[in-house]
């Protein structure tokens, strides 16, 4: 199935809901976790499931730790080296950490993640799109357009390989939204897993292309997605 017309989506557990069977995939693993924000959501309407997440960052898996959650673990590795047996997980997660991974090491991480999961396991990878007013104005500090294509190549070449099945590839639009430029700057600026030293003229055309966004009660964005949801053969 491909799904090719945006739909608006505020929480993205109702479209991994309407793709997965979570009852039916209660081990998963979520690979580059960040902070586990919908893996703690799934679980607090998903008491059932238990969550393994993975973070390279050791700045942002030290917060993790210290907020426990009944049925979420965490460790600090890579999708390219998963330290777990192979077939151990029912469902991995990659929500915006696919074009993380080195594009050197993508192939390898997909490997990785098809060993850990069991015959007929899922893996849903969530990517932003390379578009949209958002993206201009993140793209002049932080311009991912060759990671994020990359990222797609790589999940083609696995489903070209024989060894994963495209079950669906679905496309939706996600709301976002600053307060102000200091909000966007604090979240997208100042964030752990990267360093983003910007000069003053980088900054202020950064704020330039942000400003005429705003509106009265601030600035709303929509961010276009990309879901493929593949199927370990």
């Amino acid at each position: 199935m491909s799904t090719t017309t945006p739909v608006l989506i505020t929480d993205e557990i109702d479209l991994l809901q309407s793709l997965v069977d979570l009852d039916a995939h209660p081990r998963i693993i979520e690979l580059g976790c960040g902070a586990a924000q919908l893996s703690r959501n799934l679980l607090n309407r998903f008491p059932a499931c238990e969550v393994t997440g993975l973070e390279v960052d050791e700045r942002q898996h030290a917060k993790n730790l210290l907020k426990p959650q009944q049925g979420l673990h965490f460790l600090q590795a890579g999708a390219q080296a998963i330290p777990f047996a192979d077939g151990q997980f029912d469902l991995a997660l990659m929500l915006k950490s696919l074009h993380h991974v080195p594009m050197d090491l993508l192939d390898q991480a997909l490997h990785e993640v098809r060993r850990v999961l069991r015959p007929q396991g899922l893996l849903y990878v969530s990517e932003p799109v390379f578009a949209g007013p958002l993206n201009e104005v993140m793209r002049l500090f932080h311009d991912e357009e060759l990671v994020r294509a990359a990222a797609l190549r790589a999940v083609q070449a696995a489903v070209a390989s024989g060894h994963w099945e495209q079950v669906s590839e679905t496309h939706f639009e996600m709301p976002v939204y600053y307060r102000d430029f200091a909000d966007f700057e604090q979240r997208m600026i100042g964030v752990t897993f990267v360093t983003h030293s910007l000069d003053a003229s980088t900054l202020a055309a950064v704020r330039a292309r942000f400003e005429p966004n705003m509106g009265a009660d601030g600035a709303h964005f929509v961010r276009p997605m990309r879901v493929n949801l593949l199927r370990k053969l």
